[in-house]
């Protein structure tokens, strides 16, 4: 008999899209990693009952503490059904935070939260000294250098098909050989469109992404390509380099995740099907490899790939993310909490699709927007998005 791991995992957002795959991960290869803990939003009871059942973690943290009786009831009545113990558990995102924090070195945390919310988990994961698998782009968004001062060599590795790809690419490639990564898009449901085509978008059309299963925010902002425009803010932070030097190119099938050019003219691809199990994996078991992880491409089929350049006057946010990165100051920061806004207005019928990046704009160049340096803290930064969120609703308030 094999003899159960003892490398302990804490997965954050055990119940969206990344979530639920890192468990079909875990429940192919056990020996990876045992689960310690779960954390959850807290609006699917009963997915959250089978999770428990199926993985026995320890402890389950709901975030919002609203659901937690929903929770409850349904993690107890599953564990009395099964006749196994019920799990802590615990409420509020302070409990997440301590959650994150709770493991150490040789530990692993998935940060598989959405949105900016995952900062502080993040720094706590970071504090600990386990490994920080992170899915959570915004932590690097809004925590910039924050968040890259805090990792230790090695600690912090990436779950994003796209980023993934450029650290497996860039295995054995000395720093100084590197003359720029080059970060795919699928160019999202609209590709081909102009702006004027775009005016009506509906939610519905907005969420059908060709090639992806994702959830709601995602999957907009795949729309809208803001997710295409926070991948190239990460790998600025994740791989260090300038803003100018993270190129992003079209490539509608999603096989070729990303590539890195060398300065010997050269170009590293990393290419599988569209599936986020390769990510998870690679981040969970890594060093190693999973074997039969996920479909591999079957070269005796014909096949065409093809790339092409992003119409950045169509689709304004890559270069609204990029002039935010130039600036520093916390407009990153600002730049993705009005974006969490305007998705949600934009679902509410509060704001039009194309709406959603003219709103970026807008509160991106409110001349009362302070300047926020990571030196300044973590404070200092949640405070300078929250007034960028007041200051995202007002104007959409003010729309009528």
């Amino acid at each position: 008999m094999t003899a159960a791991p003892t490398r302990r995992l804490v997965l954050l957002g055990s119940t969206g899209s990344i979530g639920t795959q890192a468990l079909d991960v875990l429940t192919r290869f056990p020996d990876i990693v045992r689960l310690h803990g779960l954390a959850v939003g807290g609006t699917r009871p009963q997915l959250v009952a089978e999770q428990v059942l199926a993985h026995r973690p320890e402890q389950v943290v709901v975030a919002d503490p609203a659901h937690l009786d929903a929770v409850t009831e349904a993690v107890a009545t599953a564990c009395r059904a099964e006749g196994i113990a019920v799990p802590r558990l615990s409420a509020g995102q302070d409990a997440v935070t301590e959650l994150a924090g709770s493991l150490g070195a040789g530990d692993v945390v998935l940060n598989a939260i959405t949105g900016s919310v995952g900062l502080l988990p993040t720094l706590a994961v970071l504090a600990s000294g386990a490994r920080l698998a992170l899915a959570n782009k915004e932590s690097l968004v809004v925590g910039g250098t924050l968040v890259t001062a805090a990792a230790a060599p090695g600690q912090m590795l990436p779950v994003d098909s796209e980023h993934t790809a450029i650290a497996q690419a860039l295995a054995g490639v000395r720093r100084d050989q590197v003359d720029h990564l080059v970060v795919t898009a699928s160019g999202g449901p609209f590709r081909g469109r102009t702006r004027a085509e775009l005016a009506d978008v509906t939610p519905e059309q907005a969420l059908a992404h060709p090639t992806w299963s994702m959830g709601r925010v995602i999957t907009t902002n795949s729309a809208t390509l803001v997710n295409k425009a926070l991948e190239v803010i990460e790998a600025c932070f994740q791989f260090d380099l300038p803003e100018d030097r993270v190129q992003v190119v079209v490539h509608p099938q999603s096989i070729v995740h990303s590539m890195v050019t060398l300065i010997d003219g050269s170009t590293i691809a990393q290419a599988s099907p569209p599936d986020m199990r390769h990510a998870i994996g690679w981040a969970l078991a890594h060093p190693e490899k999973l074997p039969g992880l996920a479909a591999a491409l079957d070269f005796s089929a014909a096949q065409s790939w093809t790339f092409e350049p992003v119409d950045e006057d169509t689709f304004d946010a890559i270069s609204l993310a990029r002039a935010a990165h130039r600036e520093g100051g916390g407009a990153m920061a600002v730049y993705n909490a009005v974006n969490e806004e305007a998705v949600d207005a934009f679902f509410d019928g509060a704001l039009p699709f194309l709406g959603i990046t003219a709103l970026i704009r807008e509160v991106l160049e409110d001349p009362s927007r302070a300047r926020v340096e990571a030196s300044d803290g973590v404070e200092a930064l949640l405070a300078l998005e929250s007034w960028a969120r007041g200051a995202a609703r007002d104007r959409i308030t003010a729309r009528g």
